[in-house]
Parts: C-alpha cells; sequence; structure tokens
C-alpha cells in the first residue's frame, strides 16, 4: 500500500472494534424478515449467540435479555450487495491502491480476489453504513474474458472478511467479452468453449499436457467421452491455449462445483450462454446484467438460471442494451426467473448504498400504468434473501429466520424510502462501529466551531 500510516490506523480500528456476538431483543419494531413477505408491525427479533433466534409478532423474549425499543423504527436483515468490488480498491483513479482489474496479468480464470481484499477500506465502511452487510466480491475481466474467483465476504469491523473464498468465476461475454477475445463474439465463444473443454480435460487427466500412454477415451459422469489421447508433437502443445493455472481454476466449473457467472447484456447473447448446457450440462450458469432479460425471460425461467440486474437500467449505452427498460426486472420476475439486484461495484459513483433506492424505485414503477414493477416484499428481497441463496448462502444470510446470521439493521424508517437511514447495525450478532470516513467528516463540520479542525489548518 502507499501510505502505511493509513494502514496502521486502520488495523487500529479494526482491532478496537467489538467481536463479542450480543444477546439482544428488538421489540414493538415494524420488521420485515427479507423472505419476500410484507412488512409486520409490532413485530419482535431475537438474537442469540450471532444468528436469529425468532422474528415476527408475538415472540417470547428470554428472561434476562437485553431489550432494544424499536417503536417507530424498521428492522430487516442486513443487506446483501450484489457484483461488488468492495474491498479492492482505496482511490478509483489511483492505479495502485486498484486492484479491481488484471490488465497485464498472464492469467484470467486463475485470479483470485482473496490475497487483494481490504477490510479496513473506506468504501467498505460507508457501505456498512448504509446497512449493507454482506457482498460478493468479483474481479473485473481485462487480460481474458475470465474475470477469475469471487468471493462471498461480510463487512464487519475486524481483520477477516472473506465468507467463502473462489465462490464463483467470472466470464464476459457480449460487446466487451468480444473486445477482450479480438474483437468479435465469435471468437469469445470460442475462446469460452476452448477454455470449458481443456479445463474437462484436465480435471480428467490431470494435466493439460499428458505424455505416456493411456486409454484414447474416458468419461467424466457426463456421458460425453472425452479425448484423452497423447500430446506427441509440438503441434498439439501449441493448441493448449491454458495455462495449468487457469485450467485447474476452471475445473470446478465444469464440474458444476463452483457457479460461472456470465455477464451478457443481449437477448441473443442470453440465449448463447443458455445453450452452452448442451455441451456442458453440468454449468451452474448466473446471469450477469441481463438488461434484455425480459424478452427471454421464459427461456430464462425454464433453464432455472438465476440473474443479478443492474437496476432500473433502461438508458442504451451501448447496441446490446437497446431493448433496456425499467421494467426488465419485474418482466422477469413475473416470468419466474429469480432476480437479485447488484452491479454496484463500490466507486464514488456507483455508491452501493443506493441499492435500496433501486429497490425502491421498482415498488414505484408498480403504479406507472404499463410498467412492471414488484411488491415491496419482492423488491426487498432482491436485496436481500435473493441474492444471498444465488450466493449458495441460502437461508444463513439476507433473511431473518431462525438459524440465519445475526445481521440486522435498525433503520429510523421505511429503508427503502430514500429519507430512512440506518440507526444500528449488526453483523453475526455484534454491533458495528459507525466510523465511516463520510460520517466523521460530518461530524467535524456540524457546527463552526474551530476547535474541530484538523492539525493542518492550525498556523
Amino acid at each position: 500500500m502507499i501510505a502505511r500510516l493509513l494502514i496502521g490506523a486502520g488495523l487500529l480500528a479494526l482491532s478496537a472494534a467489538p467481536t463479542v456476538a450480543q444477546d439482544f431483543a428488538i421489540t414493538n419494531a415494524t420488521v420485515a424478515t427479507g423472505d419476500g413477505s410484507e412488512p409486520v408491525q409490532g413485530a419482535t427479533v431475537i438474537v442469540r449467540g450471532g444468528r436469529i433466534v425468532a422474528a415476527g409478532a408475538g415472540a417470547a423474549i428470554p428472561a434476562g435479555m437485553q431489550v432494544i425499543d424499536g417503536t417507530g423504527k424498521w428492522v430487516t436483515p442486513g443487506l446483501f450487495l450484489a457484483m461488488t468490488s468492495l474491498g479492492l480498491l482505496d482511490a478509483d483513479g489511483v492505479g495502485e491502491s486498484n486492484d479491481t482489474a488484471a490488465r497485464n496479468s498472464p492469467f484470467g480464470a486463475a485470479l483470485d480476489v482473496v490475497p487483494a481484499l481490504n477490510p479496513a477500506s473506506q468504501h467498505v465502511r460507508v457501505a456498512r453504513d448504509g446497512g449493507i452487510t454482506r457482498a460478493s466480491v468479483f474481479p473485473v475481466p481485462a487480460s481474458s474474458i475470465f474475470g477469475g474467483q469471487g468471493a462471498l465476504v461480510d463487512l464487519g469491523a475486524d481483520g477477516d472478511m472473506v465468507v467463502r473464498p473462489r465462490a464463483f468465476q467470472l466470464v464476459a461475454l457480449g460487446e466487451y467479452g468480444a473486445r477482450l477475445a479480438g474483437g468479435s463474439r465469435t471468437s469469445a465463444h470460442a475462446v469460452l468453449r476452448n477454455a470449458l473443454r481443456e479445463a474437462r480435460q484436465y480435471g480428467a487427466d490431470s494435466r493439460v499436457i499428458p505424455g505416456g500412454s493411456r486409454p484414447a477415451t474416458i468419461s467424466t459422469g457426463d456421458d460425453i467421452p472425452i479425448d484423452t489421447r497423447l500430446v506427441d508433437t509440438q503441434a498439439e502443445r501449441d493448441d493448449v491455449l491454458l495455462t495449468r493455472f487457469d485450467a485447474a481454476a476452471l475445473v470446478p466449473v465444469v464440474n458444476g462445483q463452483q457457479p460461472l457467472y456470465v455477464a451478457v447484456e443481449r437477448e441473443s447473447d442470453i440465449r448463447s450462454v443458455l445453450a452452452l448446457r448442451s455441451e456442458f450440462p453440468r454449468l451452474r450458469l448466473v446471469l450477469v446484467g441481463a438488461s434484455e432479460g425480459w424478452r427471454a425471460a421464459d427461456e430464462i425461467a425454464a433453464a432455472n438460471v438465476p440473474v443479478i440486474a443492474d437496476p432500473v437500467d433502461d438508458l442504451p449505452s451501448s447496441f446490446e442494451q437497446l431493448a433496456a427498460t425499467q421494467s426488465n426486472v419485474g418482466r422477469m420476475v413475473r416470468a419466474g426467473v429469480k432476480v437479485a439486484l447488484g452491479g454496484l461495484a463500490g466507486t464514488t459513483g456507483d455508491q452501493p448504498r443506493n441499492l435500496k433506492q433501486f429497490a425502491g424505485n421498482l415498488v414505484a414503477l408498480t403504479k406507472v400504468p404499463g410498467a412492471t414493477g414488484l411488491s415491496w416484499g419482492e423488491a426487498f428481497a432482491a436485496i436481500t434473501s435473493v441474492p444471498a441463496e444465488i450466493s449458495g448462502l441460502g437461508s444463513r444470510a439476507g433473511v431473518l429466520a431462525p438459524g440465519a446470521a445475526g445481521d440486522v439493521v435498525v433503520w429510523s424508517g421505511d429503508p427503502l424510502e430514500n429519507a430512512s437511514a440506518p440507526e444500528r447495525v449488526f453483523i453475526d450478532g455484534v454491533e458495528q462501529p459507525r466510523d465511516g470516513h463520510q460520517k466523521r467528516l460530518g461530524d467535524r463540520y456540524r457546527d463552526l466551531d474551530e476547535s474541530d479542525l484538523p492539525k493542518a489548518y492550525d498556523w
């Protein structure tokens, strides 16, 4: 890092954070559980040992437990930010502090965000102050169509934010993938299919370039014979495009052990992605972006492929988004597609804490003639339980249900209203400090008392 002093200060702040889960109950609040149901007034949430014990009306509070009066407040699970760069950058325009993309790397699929994650990043703190408690962090494809392996994280004020490393693999298709692959979608698909075939063979052979005498074919369990004949000539060696590191990273993808997140926007591109399963039936696909998803919604639903959609994306900034509409998410949900909101990368312009505002916009869309939006419960689930489910955390996050993580946010009002803000944030039952840089600046300049000015102003 550039500034050792700043790192030291960040580590001190982390070490000073509380680490012991609190047992508490919040009573008399309006509670939204995040499971798609509508909020319940006068309800109670009980957390013990870092887990949700009960949530709803009439929950019995254990004797001696700390009670927080939630009168006039809303209580919800923490927001889940899908597809973000939180923890991978400090200043977006300063290359040395930006680990979101490895433009000159010899690797693609093998890249792993975990070693670069910085829990002390101000972006993490600002997002946490906005009620976001968990996220999926992705590496941006840059040196190839493969971005690498993303991670699931929590935003707790401690030194370990990784919940699940190597949680998914990201590949870019569409216009962006075409540019990375040589200038055409035809090349991007050829690169992808070749990579998956090489990974499948690597998984079967345990070697990208085998040697010695072996049977000509074996089976991977997909009832698809794999050619494992030996590479005996230099020409055959030259046909292997992946490094061993990248091939090994893609083995869990072709085996169905690791989801493949595919960044794609256009209707025809979406259908081409769905068709990949005819050759690679074990692929666990997740569509990312999908601005024209509504036009292929029936096919997406039939394939049981979830979507992480850019919220309220209605401006065609490229030819692959000509059919973008604010009704995209609502129409996909109506067709039976599992849709989460995401794509707010974490930089100044994207502002992850605006996630709740976009969800609120989808609720407001239900009042626009001819438009298709979401109910309040559906919209809130799209930023809590649905992204958690897509990520593989299932009922362990994004929901107030017995056994789920004690990620609880107390709001001043309806969280989907812009005027509402988090007042208390708990992650795994631990109350989090409200110490983001923006809050500290606000506190400093709340009045004109010059004693609050930093030392640099003394002279």
